[in-house]
């Protein structure tokens, strides 16, 4: 008998003719960061159900796991609006083909873990087939374009949101989300070892210590370079010992921001890292840095930090009118308030981010405020993702 000819009943597992069939999970992943989740959702998923079954869109943790890649993962990678389309006959037909040999399959359940422009799109497909769907990670519906919440709500039936204002964005709308904590938070010790990764990077043990992330984009890099370096030396004439570290994300942003650097502060001596950007705010007194995940890191590392962001006049002031929430820092939208202080565009000039890193270079009870409420944060979302999101997956398919 057929997979496609046999009724699903929805049980874990399904009984297809007079043998049980093993659950079998249908996953697409499109970057690295969805590997990184797959594989953390079929481990867990295998402590349960050994001899469970995974197939579909896989990298290379996914794999090693055991998943069956009916395409590499790097199929879906692609970014820009030009590559998009340069590529997007091909990407469409991979999701036909998907379509196609997932309602054949009839999956338990598909996960479509993030890559939202793909896979929210299929998921929708593959419910119309009686596929029950998740979306793991939830898109930023909250922050702008929030009228995707329909769709979504229309082609999943539950979203796992690694955030719990995003659960309460999705309450709203009566979509079922399921709040399962940051896999970054569990990868993270509450007190990070400050004392081993200054030892990594060369940094004594009594010196004041400045992270400089001047974003993991060449734009950003591009724009917000010069005002950091300027800002740097300003710290360092009131303290000539600070040592300063900057975490290059890869090659290419290093050559640029070393060109940059070259221009603006030749003589300003740092620490260059070829990543390492955990240990570097780990071992840091505080930071400096462009906003996005970089400042959920920091704050998981319990390094004070200010962002500062610019970008294009033109973008931000669009950007302004399209983002619908109060800050742009993560810290800042899970405590509800003004955590770490964010200065945009022109109010991201060296005299005022030196201002503002000042105080958090130095003993005091702000401080240590700071990092207090950074540790009942950390808590806060430190849930276990991984077998969280594989409970979910199972209740689902009940």
């Amino acid at each position: 008998m057929s997979l496609s000819s046999a009724s699903h009943t929805g049980q874990c597992p399904r009984v297809i003719g007079d043998k049980p069939h093993p659950l079998t999970i249908a996953l697409v992943a499109g970057e690295t960061s969805g590997d990184i989740l797959g594989a953390g959702l079929i481990r867990a998923l295998k402590k349960k159900h050994p001899d469970a079954r995974f197939v579909g869109v896989a990298g290379p943790l996914m794999q090693a796991e055991g998943c069956e890649a009916w395409y590499e993962m790097e199929e879906l990678a692609v970014m820009g609006v030009v590559e998009v389309l340069g590529r997007l006959p091909r990407l469409l037909k991979i999701r036909r083909v998907l379509t196609e040999r997932f309602t054949e399959l009839q999956p338990d359940v598909f996960v479509g873990i993030d890559a939202p422009d793909f896979n929210i799109t299929l998921e929708g497909r593959l419910r119309q087939h009686g596929i029950r769907t998740i979306h793991y990670v939830s898109p930023s519906v909250w922050a702008w374009r929030q009228k995707r919440v329909f769709k979504i709500g229309r082609s999943t039936d539950l979203v796992l949101a690694f955030l719990p204002f995003e659960k309460a964005f999705y309450d709203r709308f009566n979509v079922p989300c399921r709040f399962i904590g940051h896999t970054m938070a569990d990868a993270m010790p509450i007190e990070p070892d400050k004392q081993a990764a200054r030892l990594a990077l060369g940094i004594a043990e009594d010196a004041l210590c400045l992270a400089l992330l001047p974003g993991s984009r060449s734009a950003e890099v591009e724009m917000l370079s010069a005002d950091f370096l300027k800002t740097a030396a300003l710290l360092r004439r009131k303290w000539p010992g600070l040592e300063i570290v900057v975490p290059l994300v890869n090659p290419h942003r290093r050559e640029q921001f070393e060109k940059i650097k070259a221009q603006v502060a030749p003589e300003l001596p740092m620490h260059l890292l070829d990543g390492k950007g955990r240990q570097a705010m780990i071992a840091s007194d505080a930071a400096l840095l462009a906003s996005g995940t970089a400042a959920l890191e920091c704050m998981l590392a319990k390094c004070p930090m200010v962002v500062g962001y610019r970008m294009n006049p033109f973008t931000f002031w669009l950007a302004k009118r399209l983002v619908k929430t109060d800050y742009v820092s993560l810290p800042n939208l899970l405590a509800g308030r003004e955590l770490v202080q964010e200065l945009l565009q022109d109010d991201c000039q060296p005299e005022r981010l030196a201002a503002a890193l000042e105080p958090l270079l130095v003993e005091s009870a702000t401080r240590e405020q700071l990092l207090a409420t950074f540790v009942e944060l950390h808590r806060q979302i430190r849930w276990n993702a991984d077998e969280q999101a594989a409970a979910a997956v199972l209740e689902l398919c009940q």
